[in-house]
Parts: C-alpha cells; structure tokens; sequence
C-alpha cells in the first residue's frame, strides 16, 4: 500500500505518476502551466516535472486538487489509498473544523497507517451532514404544519437523489447518440413510435398528447428552445417509459398523485439528459467556463434549462464542477432548487432577502453577479438572471420569475461570472442565511422573524430598525 513521507512524497511501494491526466485537468481548466502551478502551490518547474512523469504527484498536491479540482480528481485516482485521502481531505475542508487545520503529510499517514479510521471519519462526516440537512426539514415542517404535499416529496426526492439518475442519463445519452441533432430527428423518433406532431393554439395548454389518435399538440406560444423541450419529454417518455414507472413506484411517496408527478419530473430530467448529453455538455460547460448563453446557442436550449443541467452533473468519477440553482418567482418563492454545494436552500418560504436573485426578478434579461457568504463562512459566486415567458395572449400575464446558478469561491476560475468579482477582498461578499428562521446572524437589518432556536430580548425604550434582541 503506498503512503506518504515527510516531505509529501509517496513512499515507494507505488509511486503515483499521473503526469498527462494532470496535463488534461489543466487543460479543461483553460490554466496554463503557471496559473495551474500557483494553484497547486508550486513551482512552474516542479509542475513541468510531475506532467513529464519526472516526479510523483504528492501528498500536498493532492490536496490541492482535492481543493480546486475535488470532481476531476477521479481521472488520477489510480488506488483506494488516493481516494481516501482525497475525501478525508474534502470532509476536513468542512468549516465546521475550522481553525483545526491538518497538514497534507499528517493527512496522508493517517490515511495509510489507519485506514478503517479514515473511512469512519468520513462516514460520520457524510452522516453528520446528512442530520443537518434533516434538521432542517424538520424545522421547516413544522413551520408549514408538519406535512408535505406532493409536489414537496417530489422536489425532496430529486434532492435526496443527488438530482442525479444514472439510468435514465445514461439512457438518455446513448439514445442522443443514435438519434442525432436537430428537431427533426425529435419528430422522426416519435413518428416512429407511432405519435404525429401537431400545433396547438390554446396557450394555456403547452402539451397535450391525444393517446387514441398519437397525436401531440404542443402550443405555438412557446419559443422554439421551449418547444423542443417539449418533444424531447414526450420521446422519453415513451422511450423510457419501464424505468420511469420502475422508479416512481419503488419510491418511498405517500400519494398516487405524487409518484404520477415524480414520473413527470423523471420525464423532464431524462429530456434535459437527451437535448443535452452527459459527456457532451459537461466538456462544453467546461471549454466555456459555464457561460450559460454559450451553452444554450450550442445545444439550442433555454436559459433555465442550461442552468438546471448544469446542476446534474453528478455522475460519479465524472462530476462537473458543484453548482447549486434556483427558480424563485416574483413573490419570493423557491419553486426549482437542487444544490451540489454546502449551501442548501430552505425547503419552504423564500431565500434570504439580500440575495441578488429577487432584485433580479424585477430585472429581466440582465445578469447579476454577487459574491455572498453563509454563516457557517463558505463564500459563493452566484449569478442570476430575469426570465419573461411570454403568454401567447393579451388576456394572460406573462410569467416573471429569476433562476440563479452559483459555486462555491474556490471554483471561481472555472465560472464565468466571477470575472468581474473580488473573490478574495475581505468585505466584498454579501453575508446571506438559509431563511430568516434558520440564520443565526444576529446584526442582519433584513431580518423578517427572529431564528426558531433563538429567544429575543424586547426593550420597550429602544427602537432599532429590527424591534428585539437575539
């Protein structure tokens, strides 16, 4: 079993050399060799060396690559030692052991000398973020009255799925594979199968399939990218009819309704899989440092559905860069949200109201960046952006709502949008919460009701902006 010295090199049994899958990382980062080096925290040289095989990757470059590549590090584990150290060293990035640092050697001798440790500690990691996230549900049902509706154990089971399912992505992208581009393919393979395409003039009806007749109607209000969205649920739903009724009646839902919408958002999941393939578009995404309307031109897709794809890629040993997303409409309400980060959203109610997602509803068609910070000290680069969806009729409003994409600060070289931002300035993020009722920052002048595990102090002859004390 290979292990660590103290001067970071792997002890010799089996030294990790993985000089041109560090090459390709880089590459797909768009770094050349000294920004990637800086990265690391080495010399040019040094990198040089280790891409030409000269050297052994090291414990304090793995590290490294655990911290601002975590998700292509899969291309260089080459043994279950690499893939221990690299998870231990993720749990131990958690804020939660902040100011408890470990250097990469020690890291890495626990790791080989104590391995069934290893692996309990990042089991009680997993599980201990696991119970955080329970907590919050449970804090949260009882805000709303205890119960869920199914619409809520839906979004819940995407959540608790990691937004990821591997069936269906899989599928989806081998049947991409064979179809080719374009929408005429879409109608052809649904010809196929016996179903004929139609225009619907009722805007108030985006899709309806006439099952006697195989007949699809599908609204000539919606734009174009919309509209072969909606050719591409139909074709999945069809094509992947078994394990999409497979799943939602092995699923863990208290109502018939909701397993029927969870069949319809696998659907949906498995038409954003087919109109935007695993591999193709996590490369694209990366080529072009996730710019949203650079993939939605490549893969002619909308807007919200590029952002939403970004946040599934989570195939293992080929994730994409963490992202979470977010649909809130113009009250404030959450109505899309998955997260791949250590941010995660309240399940019922808005976000907090300093996030730039709600100024950005009232705003269409203008992107907003801003660099926030949670209170457990994760920093977050996040982008949103004002949608109009156009009725089809004078006599109907049009839906106004703002999606908002984001990743944690030390991805921030593979994101766009942080271009224009001071990651690293000591007062340029934006401290936000989870909800009012979750976030414990006592100074916040937005606060709407005080933290559910908090008592406030009320002093009638003081009157601050927020009327008590935590």
């Amino acid at each position: 079993m290979p292990g660590f010295d103290s001067e970071f090199t792997p002890i010799t049994r089996q030294r990790l050399f993985a000089g041109e899958r560090l090459r390709a990382i880089r590459r797909r980062a768009g770094l050349g060799q000294a920004a990637m080096a800086a990265r690391l925290g080495i010399s040019v040289s040094y990198l040089s060396q280790i891409e030409n095989d000269d050297r052994p990757l090291t414990s304090a470059v793995l590290a490294a690559l655990a911290r601002h590549h975590p998700f292509d590090l899969a291309a260089i584990e080459a043994d279950q030692p690499t893939r221990r150290f690299a998870a231990a060293r993720a749990a131990l990035d958690d804020p939660v052991f902040a100011g408890s640092a470990l250097a990469a050697d020690a890291l890495a001798r626990i790791v080989e000398q104590q391995p069934a440790f290893a692996d309990r500690f990042i089991a009680l990691h997993a599980a201990y973020r696991r119970a955080e996230e329970r907590l919050q549900m449970v804090d949260e049902g009882l805000e709303s009255g205890g119960g869920r509706l199914p619409w809520e154990e839906v979004r819940d089971w995407f959540h608790e799925a990691g937004n990821y399912v591997d069936l269906l992505d899989r599928g989806a992208e081998s049947l991409a594979l064979r179809l080719g581009d374009g929408d005429g393919a879409l109608r052809d393979a649904l010809a196929e199968r016996g179903i004929v395409v139609a225009t619907n003039d009722d805007p108030a009806t985006l899709r309806r399939l006439d099952r006697a007749d195989g007949r699809l109607a599908i609204s000539a209000a919606l734009p174009p990218e919309s509209r072969r969205f909606m050719l591409a649920h139909q074709l999945a739903a069809i094509a992947f009819a078994e394990p999409i009724a497979a799943i939602a009646e092995s699923a863990a839902l208290r109502s018939a309704e909701a397993r029927r919408l969870l069949a319809v958002g696998l659907a949906n999941y498995a038409a954003g899989a087919l109109l935007m393939p695993y591999e193709r578009f996590r490369a694209a995404a990366r080529a072009f440092r996730h710019d949203i309307d650079r993939l939605r031109l490549h893969f002619s897709v909308s807007f919200e559905q590029a952002c939403h794809r970004l946040s599934t890629l989570q195939r293992p040993g080929a994730r994409g860069v963490p992202m979470f997303f977010c649909r809130v409409d113009m009250a404030g309400n959450i109505t899309k949200r998955h997260s791949a980060t250590r941010l995660q959203f309240a399940r019922f109610g808005g976000a907090c109201p300093l996030w730039a997602v709600h100024e950005a509803v009232a705003i269409p068609d203008r992107i907003m960046t801003q660099l926030v910070e949670t209170p457990d000290g994760v920093r977050y680069v996040s982008m949103a952006k004002g949608l109009v969806k156009a009725s089809g009729s004078f006599a109907r409003a049009p839906r106004r709502y703002a999606v908002a994409l984001g990743c944690e600060a030390a991805h921030a070289r593979d994101f766009v949008y942080a271009d224009a931002i001071d990651v690293d300035g000591s007062g340029a993020a934006t401290p936000i919460g989870i909800s009012c009722r979750l976030c414990p920052r006592a100074d916040c002048d937005q606060r709407a009701f005080p933290p559910a595990d908090r008592a406030i102090a009320v002093d009638p002859d003081i009157r601050r902006i927020v009327p008590y004390r935590l």
